[in-house]
């Protein structure tokens, strides 16, 4: 008893082991990065005055399908937001092949060349998880502060890591892509409970425009969209334990929100919708930071 006695003594004495500083930078650049020993790389921005002694919040930004990382993270301007606020953002490539870029693999869920990835398919979900466990080993990334945002397909998987790896990620922001679990196969109207069972509650605030035709907010388009944005949004609600009735404002001109709140752990679910909006980066890059800066795992 005493020789256990003495070394928890000795072990609470001992000095805290030397927090990673972050190898990656300098602060303001772009840079393809290896992830640890994935075999795999990302685009990778690190904001301007990024301390690497600091681990800062991080952003996984998800392409659409047949898109790439580096154009994702070009197009979305989300590397000037990082600027502004702070966080770094990691722009992964998927790992299934789709004309000159990739899709992601969302199982169960056709790509938009139709095919259902098989179990010889990357498991993306465990590339994402990893790489956040590499940035954060590295002194990079906060783990309590990982947001996801992604375009179109890419919006889609980051609706998908919110129901199977809630735990990882203080909220979500799919844009043109929300989904709550693939569509029921006996009314694909509907979001299928079985396939969307977070282990934590998920903030999500949604970004849409309602003239998109290739994923319509009022539903229907290919096999993986079929069910309406709003029944995404409702479902995620229901997920997160939400109280109080929805209520439609106007945010800004030509934007207008569909709210849930009064949620377990304080996890709103928002749609804002774009009038004139098409299938495009539509998200409003500053109060989507703004929503990700209230929450932390």
């Amino acid at each position: 008893m005493m020789r256990i006695l003495i070394s928890a003594v000795l072990f609470a004495l001992a000095p805290a082991a030397h927090a990673a500083t972050c190898s990656i930078g300098p602060a303001g650049t772009t840079q393809r990065v290896a992830i640890g020993d994935t075999g795999r790389a990302m685009t990778v921005h690190l904001p301007t005055g990024f301390d690497p002694s600091r681990p800062a919040p991080l952003v996984m930004l998800l392409h659409g399908s047949g898109g790439t990382g580096a154009t994702m993270l070009r197009d979305s301007k989300l590397a000037e937001a990082a600027d502004r606020h702070g966080f770094v953002v990691a722009a992964p490539d998927a790992w299934i092949a789709h004309d000159q870029g990739f899709v992601w693999n969302i199982p169960g869920v056709p790509t938009v060349a139709g095919r259902i990835p098989g179990p010889g398919d990357p498991d993306d979900v465990a590339y994402l998880t990893a790489a956040i466990d590499w940035f954060v080993a590295q002194g990079c990334a906060d783990r309590s502060r990982v947001y996801a945002t992604g375009l179109s397909g890419g919006g889609r998987m980051t609706s998908w890591l919110g129901c199977v790896a809630a735990p990882r990620f203080a909220a979500i922001a799919p844009v043109v892509g929300l989904r709550a679990g693939n569509p029921r196969k006996d009314d694909p109207t509907r979001p299928d409970p079985k396939t969307c069972r977070p282990k934590a509650a998920m903030p999500v605030i949604a970004f849409a425009g309602d003239a998109d035709r290739t994923n319509p907010i009022q539903g229907g388009g290919a096999g993986y969209w079929q069910y309406t944005m709003h029944a995404a949004e409702a479902r995620w609600a229901q997920l997160n334990g939400c109280t109080a009735a929805p209520v439609t404002r106007w945010v800004t001109t030509g934007v207008y929100e569909e709210l849930y709140s009064g949620c377990r752990s304080e996890a709103d679910v928002s749609g804002r919708i774009t009038v004139g909006g098409g299938h495009s980066w539509v998200a409003d890059n500053d109060a989507m930071w703004a929503f990700f800066a209230r929450h932390r795992r």
